[in-house]
């Protein structure tokens, strides 16, 4: 065998030597920087965490808004404030009257809708009149 090349010395150490000390500085050298990568790691998932966390937080605040916002007193009080309100029951429709509503041309302001019973046989001779005087011809 040819042990003389690991035996041999250079400059006062063996060549043996020398490889052992370059094999363990380059593990220690691996293992810093593993560890550094992993620290680096570690702080990123300690970033992401912190994301999902106030994400988290950001959406329930918006679905308790949602919630606060789509509430049928604010609705109303809403739609209120901006000239709109629910329908009263003057304002439905029975379906013989839907005929009458549906020959009314579509303008710009929407008009409210015949009323149902008469309050008084004249009143009621003039919805017919009403409904044939407003057809256009197509």
């Amino acid at each position: 065998m040819k042990l003389g090349v690991l035996v041999r010395k250079v400059r006062g150490f063996r060549v043996l030597d020398l490889a052992a000390l370059f094999i363990v500085l380059a593990l220690a050298l691996s293992v810093y920087a593993f560890k550094t990568s992993a620290g680096a790691e570690r702080a990123d998932i300690a970033d992401i965490e912190s994301q999902i966390h106030d994400e988290t937080r950001q959406v329930r605040l918006l679905r308790d808004q949602l919630d606060r916002l789509e509430s049928p007193d604010v609705l109303e009080r809403e739609a209120r404030a901006y000239g709109q309100a629910p329908i009263e029951a003057r304002q439905e429709v029975t379906p013989a009257a839907l005929a009458m509503l549906a020959a009314q041309p579509q303008t710009a302001q929407p008009q409210a809708p015949p009323q149902t019973a008469p309050a008084s046989p004249s009143a009621g001779a003039s919805l017919p009149a009403q409904a044939a005087s407003s057809e256009a011809p197509r």
